[in-house]
């Protein structure tokens, strides 16, 4: 089977999904988040440095769940911070309640 080559929009998601769970596992260890998702170390670095831009959705799933992440929010900020053009080395508040207390930005009110 042949897979069909990503977009430039595809990778872009894939670099702010990994920047997001960075954030979201702030001082933890990537072994220790990675231990509790049930994934390899290797995994969570290719998808945290953007190597692996098209996680399964049960290995998204995983790791929101080791960091306590809820996926509609962390869908939606991913959404939000791809429409705005945010580099993704630079995080953007976010609007999105629960998520931006998770990854270091303010929590709307």
């Amino acid at each position: 089977m042949v897979r069909t080559p990503l977009t430039e929009l595809e990778r872009e998601r894939g670099r702010h999904l990994g920047v997001l769970l960075r954030q979201a596992r702030g001082e933890r260890s990537m072994a220790e988040v990675a231990a509790l998702a049930g994934i390899s170390a290797e995994t969570l670095r290719k998808i945290e440095t953007g190597r692996a831009p098209t996680p399964a959705f049960f290995t998204i799933t995983a790791l929101a769940g080791a960091l306590g992440l809820r996926l509609d929010e962390l869908a939606v900020e991913c959404a939000l911070r791809c429409a705005a053009g945010a580099l993704p080395e630079a995080p953007e508040p976010s609007g999105v309640p629960g998520l931006a207390g998770a990854v270091g930005g303010p929590v709307a009110a």
